[in-house]
């Protein structure tokens, strides 16, 4: 039987694309101070039944956008998942490239918690897809850093 995980990835650096965001030819155009901006192709093999775009490809999008945002602004190594994602569909997207903006903010309330916001347009500058999500990061990984940082603080700064 093959083995269907969990697999250990080592990705090039810090802000760089995973496997699944390179099979789905996902490419990053800037990722700073918890800004992100991603590309993605539409190839016949992310459509859907109707032709178009399936929407789990441009969620996919969205959710790589934010996590790339996350990790502008977090230490390298920093573990975190994404706990809540929430995505409109506004209009369908029959061919190009479309494009996810990112931000992300730290919490108010809770230093482990962020907040995303990502806006996925077509080619043509139309809106697509807003997204909100949630990222959290591991409780055990901001130990580790706190303990090597000497600091309370999980975004290394």
């Amino acid at each position: 039987m093959k083995n269907t995980g969990p697999h250990h990835i080592r990705m090039d650096n810090w802000l760089s694309c995973a496997p699944f965001e390179s099979l789905l030819q996902m490419e990053i155009k800037s990722a700073a101070n918890g800004h992100a901006v991603l590309s993605m192709p539409f190839l016949h093999q992310f459509s859907q039944g109707a032709g178009l775009l399936h929407g789990g490809a441009l969620t996919s999008l969205a959710d790589t956008a934010v996590a790339i945002a996350c990790k502008s602004m977090l230490a390298p190594g920093t573990h975190f998942a994404t706990l809540s994602l929430e995505s409109t569909f506004l209009a369908p997207v029959q061919e190009g490239i479309v494009t996810a903006h990112a931000v992300v903010t730290k919490s108010e309330t809770d230093r482990r918690t962020l907040h995303g916001q990502a806006t996925v347009k077509d080619q043509n500058g139309k809106e697509v897809m807003p997204c909100a999500s949630l990222f959290k990061i591991a409780r055990k990984q901001q130990r580790e850093n706190e303990k090597s940082a000497g600091r309370r603080d999980p975004f290394g700064v």
